[in-house]
């Protein structure tokens, strides 16, 4: 079979048997399914979220899945940039005062931001406000565990599966980030958390730990590094590709991309696990083969190269591997679609290379996704929080102004749809050919 031949033939065969060859039963997000993120600034920035996204619509192409997000800085449990409780009270109430209150704050944020979106998976991600900087205050955890029970309750009332978000540790420069009073807080709101997941049936997600670990383990090498970027509270696109990292595991999020092993001595596949391939040949020394993958590998911002040393983060979420035993020169040049990827040892291809990062053509269509999810994104938080949200001065209240606003609404609507049919396309994968030819010929 040709390699134009196998092109239409398989990529034929993999659309209709894809469904069968994906594992994404632990997975949290499912086909079909409306996504929204809830939380504070951390969430408005739009970077874990997208990293999250990505991954989802990379891993099932075929899924329709949609993600909205809904992230507010300086935005509480309670939903105080929402709807603007009397938050002195809100800690002095009684249970039954306090209860009230949880209720009216959070019932008012949710049927205005999230409800009408008719999600089926909510992320929420609150904490880090909530503490207001502090040490440890009893009355405010208070209000804090009420309150995100509060929020489970009403989304699942409403058919979404929610999932609980710790908040990230703050990372300030110095050498023991676990003694930060901060910190200490923000653990005691985090097992407060799981205790509401417990209670809930909500899945809880741990971020603090693993990201508190990796800052101590980097800490005791170097006492000034800092491995967000960004600033304390708000990492840049290193320290949220770690918390996407944390959060997809949290998820049941499913390593495997695609796996591929070939007997290059005998010119034969030994095993391909979502992947498809064909026309392998040895000639002189060097074996070639074309190769369709069911998904994409998990796309990483080019900005957070960083965290790929610092976690597994294509170990435990994007293995897009190659395994080739039968070779018998040292190294081998790999190219795909006639671009060098990489030069690699018969070892590390006996074993199994992941080359989720390295894959040329493949990871530049992955990233080109992300390029597409993040613009989706941004249309999106145009629409909702500059027009939606706008509040209209007195002089500006008049039918003109406010049939102009729908009309901007609805023209950055047809925005996020275009972006999203984009999106759809983007992310189908195609076959490549590649060809491994000894390193120094």
């Amino acid at each position: 079979m040709t390699y134009a031949h196998l092109r239409s033939a398989i990529a034929l065969a993999a659309a209709l048997a894809f469904g069968s060859n994906v594992r994404a039963a632990d997975y949290l997000i499912r086909d079909g399914d409306r996504v929204v993120f809830l939380g504070d600034s951390i969430t408005e920035q739009r970077l874990y979220t997208t990293y999250i996204e990505a991954y989802t619509v990379t891993r099932y192409p075929q899924w329709n899945v949609t993600f909205r997000n809904v992230g507010w800085g300086g935005d509480t449990s309670w939903l105080r940039q929402r709807a603007h409780p009397d938050e002195k009270a809100l800690f002095a109430a009684d249970a039954d005062q306090q209860q009230s209150m949880v209720n009216d704050a959070v019932k008012r944020g949710l049927e205005r931001d999230v409800l009408p979106l008719r999600p089926t998976v909510v992320t929420i991600k609150f904490g880090m406000n909530d503490h207001s900087y502090q040490p440890f205050r009893e009355d405010i955890f208070r209000a804090y565990v009420r309150s995100q029970e509060r929020l489970v309750r009403v989304l699942q009332e409403a058919g979404a599966r929610v999932a609980l978000l710790t908040p990230q540790p703050i990372e300030d420069k110095r050498p023991d980030p676990d003694k930060d009073a901060r910190n200490l807080s923000l653990r005691k709101f985090s097992d407060g958390l799981k205790d509401v997941a417990g209670k809930t049936g909500a899945v809880f997600v741990d971020q603090f730990d693993p990201y508190l670990g990796l800052m101590m383990r980097e800490r005791a090498a170097d006492p000034a590094a800092f491995i967000g970027g960004g600033d304390a509270v708000h990492p840049g696109p290193a320290g949220h590709t770690l918390m996407a990292w944390a959060v997809l595991k949290g998820l049941g999020a499913d390593a495997l991309v695609s796996q591929l092993d070939i007997d290059g001595g005998a010119q034969r596949i030994t095993s391909a696990q979502r992947c498809k391939a064909d026309n392998v040949k040895l000639s002189d020394g060097a074996l070639s083969f074309d190769r369709l993958d069911d998904a994409l590998p998990m796309p990483i911002d080019p900005r957070a190269k960083a965290a790929l040393q610092l976690a597994p983060v294509l170990d435990e979420l994007s293995r897009y591997e190659l395994r080739v035993t039968g070779l018998t020169a040292e190294a081998y040049e790999v190219k795909i679609d006639g671009e060098v990827v990489g030069t690699v040892s018969r070892e590390t291809l006996a074993k199994g290379w992941n080359l989720a990062a390295e894959a040329g053509p493949i990871t530049r269509q992955s990233r080109s996704v992300l390029d597409l999810v993040f613009k989706k994104n941004d249309v999106f938080f145009r629409r909702w929080r500059e027009v939606q949200l706008m509040s209209l001065p007195n002089w500006a209240r008049n039918p003109v102004s406010e049939a102009g606003r729908r009309a901007e609404i609805a023209g950055l609507d047809r925005q996020i749809a275009e972006f999203e049919q984009q999106i759809a396309m983007a992310r189908q994968p195609q076959a490549h050919q590649f060809v491994l030819t000894p390193a120094g010929r």
